[in-house]
């Protein structure tokens, strides 16, 4: 894990996070048990946090379809046929979402999951631009999110994705690599 404080050297930091998000990403059709534990490990982590320090937790996922725009060139009913593509994308990732909100209920246990009450921010669009809008917008404290896509030197210290939002973030982040990560650096 990596703790990166984003917050201005000159202003002093509080010592309880308030609003913490917890950014998730899957594919509905990928069932790799890697990519769904580092998913178990943000959410344990944020939890962990909110917990502690009595704070909202917000619960993240963005999804898109670039393949909808595609299906217009060839579809007999082009709007139906992209708004049922997208649609049957939406049922997927909603069922995605569902199981890892169940898995973070058995996690931490009913009684906490009530108290903490997660608010869950589903959204279609990309996660690079819809990821930092929201936590600007919720005034998050801190991003607890994974970071897998890179190999080698670069993808030590942060992937892809993760490094889009990262660059637009004013707020703390702590960055996850899957459990069976290895660093090629020793």
């Amino acid at each position: 894990m990596l703790l990166i404080n984003r917050l201005d050297p000159n202003l002093q930091e509080e010592n309880n996070y308030k609003s913490i998000v917890a950014a998730v990403d899957f594919d509905p059709n990928d069932v790799d048990p890697g990519k769904q534990a580092l998913n178990q490990q943000i959410l344990g982590l944020a939890a962990s946090l909110a917990l502690s320090d009595f704070a909202a937790l917000h619960l993240v996922h963005v999804w898109d379809v670039p393949e909808a725009k595609l299906v217009r060139l060839w579809a007999d009913d082009p709007d139906t046929a992209e708004a049922n593509m997208i649609n049957g994308e939406r049922t997927r990732h909603k069922t995605g979402m569902d199981a890892l909100i169940r898995m973070l209920r058995e996690q931490i246990g009913t009684e906490a999951y009530k108290y903490l009450s997660p608010q869950v921010h589903f959204s279609m669009g990309s996660a690079h631009k819809v990821i930092p809008a929201l936590v600007k917008e919720i005034k998050a404290n801190i991003v607890v999110m994974g970071t897998v896509a890179r190999t080698g030197i670069p993808g030590f210290i942060i992937g892809n994705t993760a490094e889009a939002i990262f660059d637009q973030l004013q707020c703390s982040v702590l960055a996850a690599k899957p459990p069976e990560f290895v660093s090629p650096v020793m």
